[in-house]
């Protein structure tokens, strides 16, 4: 039976099998980067967006899948009880990222979620609907000690709610890649901490940030 759930989560599985995000396999069909975000799935009004029968005929020619193996890899997500719009790393992994590279453009869709292929990957001993969208960035440099060093591995969790005093990573408009601790969140702006003491606060306005990311967990 054909449903609403089942087309999108066919699509995130068929991304998660090719190691790309919805954004990284819309973009290897020729298709918006945007076309599979969350965002998209449903309307301002509350209507449930469907991707079209072209956009999926071009997903299926870009990986080479059969509309039988599409259905099939749906009900293999339904089955494992993942939520819809999750792409759930293999076998306990996720993608590690550099700094460097979060700073980089493209490599992030617009919810902050990995868009790219071929990424290392770190292991990460949790249930597959705990790993769904999470990813590792590696610390490079000084400028988070004492609390973190060069080489340490922070997971972070793009779209979870954050509250004052959570460690978070946060990109600006600009590419800037930085770990700072939450202090404010107001409608219009953002007041960080620094985990260095040497390293100035910062605060922002709202559309300054590209996006925010809780750290919910490091390797030290």
């Amino acid at each position: 039976m054909f449903s609403h759930d089942r087309i999108w989560a066919a699509i995130d599985a068929l991304a998660e099998r090719h190691r790309l995000s919805p954004s990284g396999l819309a973009r290897r069909a020729g298709l918006d980067p945007t076309s599979f975000n969350k965002s998209k799935r449903q309307g301002v009004d509350g209507r449930q967006r469907w991707p079209s029968t072209e956009s999926i005929a071009k997903v299926l020619d870009a990986t080479g899948a059969s509309i039988d193996e599409f259905f099939t890899l749906s009900d293999a997500t339904r089955d494992a009880g993942l939520p819809q719009g999750a792409f759930p790393p293999q076998a306990g992994t996720i993608p590690l990222l550099g700094f460097a590279q979060a700073g980089a453009g493209g490599f992030f869709d617009d919810g902050g979620f990995p868009a790219g292929q071929g990424w290392d990957v770190v292991e990460f001993p949790a249930p597959p609907d705990r790993r769904a969208g999470v990813y590792a960035l590696e610390v490079q440099g000084d400028s988070m000690l004492p609390l973190y060093r060069d080489g340490d591995v922070l997971i972070v969790e793009p779209g979870a709610p954050v509250r004052r005093g959570d460690r978070v990573v946060v990109k600006t408009r600009e590419g800037e890649v930085m770990a700072k601790v939450l202090h404010r969140q107001r409608p219009r702006a953002i007041e960080l901490v620094s985990l260095n003491p040497e390293h100035p606060n910062r605060n922002f306005d709202i559309d300054e940030i590209d996006w925010i990311a809780r750290i919910i967990w490091a390797s030290q």
